[in-house]
C-alpha cells in the first residue's frame, strides 16, 4: 500500500484555513483509487524544528493507483484547493505504507530476518 503524505503547517489564519479544509476533503474523496485517509492532529511538541498542525494522509493499493490520482482531474482541483488553503506551505510526500502487528513482531523476535 502506498500513501501520500501531506504535512500542513500552522496555518497564518487557522480560522479560513478550517473552513476552508472540508473543500479540500471532499475534492481528495473523490480522487480515483483511494482507499481510505486519516488525519492526524498533533498534540505536543517534543523535539524538532518542524511544528506541525495537521498531518493527513491519503492511503491507494499500489504506487501507480497512487500517481494516477495525482494525476486525475479530481487530484488536480484537490491539489489547488490544498496550495491555496495553506498558502503554498504544505510538504507532500509519498511513502510506501507497512504495518505489522505488536504480536506478531514479537513472535519474530529471535527469528532469522529470512523466516
Amino acid at each position: 500500500m502506498y500513501k501520500l503524505v501531506i504535512l500542513i503547517p500552522p496555518p497564518f489564519d487557522s480560522g479560513a484555513f478550517y473552513e476552508q479544509w472540508p473543500h479540500f476533503l471532499h475534492a481528495a474523496e473523490r480522487m480515483p483509487g483511494l482507499r481510505r485517509e486519516s488525519s492526524v492532529h498533533p498534540h505536543a511538541h517534543l523535539f524538532g524544528p518542524y511544528r506541525l498542525e495537521m498531518i493527513h494522509e491519503l492511503y491507494f493499493d499500489d504506487l501507480s493507483a497512487l500517481e494516477a490520482a495525482l494525476l486525475s482531474p479530481e487530484g488536480q482541483v484537490a491539489g489547488e484547493i490544498l496550495q491555496r488553503i495553506t498558502n503554498r506551505r504544505v510538504t507532500l510526500l509519498i511513502a510506501e505504507h507497512r504495518e505489522d502487528s505488536l504480536e506478531r513482531i514479537r513472535s519474530l523476535r529471535g527469528s532469522s530476518p529470512q523466516e
